[in-house]
């Protein structure tokens, strides 16, 4: 019984320090853009750096998803564009290119705040 609750304990201990490490960074394209201005402000070159750099992947990551829906709008015959799979399609479309731009806009935020600062913005460039 002693021995479960020394291995309950550490692992408590450790989700805690997890939890508390920050490893849980992604991009939100939800965030408040006015929460991300104050945050900004408190962050340092590197962590600047690292949040530019997760909404440039997470860009990249949904300018494929447009890539892909382009190519299967292009795949349908124009007799048949105006039909459901086409405007479902162009719905998909409009979704991901209103996310990209979201994710855009948040990303200028960190990345104008890392230049102000006179960081390194090599490797964060966005085709």
């Amino acid at each position: 019984m002693k021995r479960f609750l020394s291995v309950v304990f550490c692992a408590a201990v450790l989700v805690g320090i997890v939890g508390l490490s920050g490893c849980g960074q992604r991009a939100d394209e939800a965030k408040p853009m006015d929460e991300i201005k104050a945050e900004v402000e408190k962050m340092d070159v590197a962590k600047l750096k690292s949040m530019a750099m997760t909404y440039k992947e997470a860009i990249v990551a949904k300018k494929g998803d447009v890539d892909k829906l382009m190519a299967k709008i292009k795949e349908i015959p124009v007799t048949e564009a105006l039909g459901d799979e086409a405007k479902a399609l162009k719905g998909e479309l409009e979704a991901v290119t209103s996310s990209v731009k979201a994710l855009k806009d948040r990303f200028d935020v960190y990345y104008n705040k890392l230049v102000e600062k006179g960081g390194d913005v090599a490797g964060l460039e966005i085709q």
